[in-house]
């Protein structure tokens, strides 16, 4: 279902909603369970469709990831991640550790936020990256579901990301904060 967008209201204040709003408008049926949204900062936002390079690699990742990871991290594969009581993102892959349990993913927690980008590319790599980093998380991978390079993004403050590395295909990836967490995207070929 395609939602009906509107600029009309672009430059006038416009009512914020809450997390909670936006879950009772699903509760009540004003939104689709499955519809493809974001809340930021009040605001909601609809997402473009995942593409079949997005979905593919995403696939290819948890195939290859999941039996890697060890008993200490989570992997929360498109969680809607509740940054605050006005946002929440919904990132490919959250990793926090499993000490805080399966319903305690926090922005205070969280080591490592993947995001799979195809037409979504600038949006992620903007806005959604300087959230991030607003929030504290301390590593994002932003890759591009059609080259497979991947931009690496640590050391947040201020909104930005003060250290961004582009990693290519063939690179290797090493999470720096979930120890263990590492491949090539390349490695990921031989499975498509």
């Amino acid at each position: 279902m395609n939602a009906p967008v509107t600029l009309a209201a672009e430059g006038l204040p416009r009512r914020a909603f809450s997390v909670a709003d936006v879950e009772r408008m699903v509760e009540v049926g004003l939104l689709d369970p499955d519809e493809r949204i974001e809340l930021i900062g009040g605001e909601l936002v609809p997402m473009s469709p995942k593409g079949a390079r997005h979905e593919a690699l995403k696939i290819l990742m948890i195939k290859y990831i999941v039996p890697r990871l060890g008993d200490d991290y989570f992997l929360a594969p498109e969680t809607t991640f509740r940054m605050s009581d006005n946002t929440y993102l919904e990132p490919d892959f959250v990793f926090y550790p499993a000490s805080v349990g399966p319903v305690g993913l926090k922005t205070d927690n969280v080591r490592l936020v993947i995001e799979i980008a195809d037409s979504s590319l600038d949006y992620d790599l903007g806005r959604k990256a300087a959230l991030y980093a607003a929030f504290g998380i301390p590593e994002l991978w932003v890759i591009n579901a059609r080259t497979w390079v991947t931009m690496r993004h640590r050391q947040p403050a201020q909104g930005a990301y003060g250290e961004i590395t582009t990693i290519p295909k063939n690179g290797s990836l090493e999470a720096a904060f979930v120890p263990g967490l590492a491949l090539s995207l390349a490695q990921l070929e031989k499975h498509k």
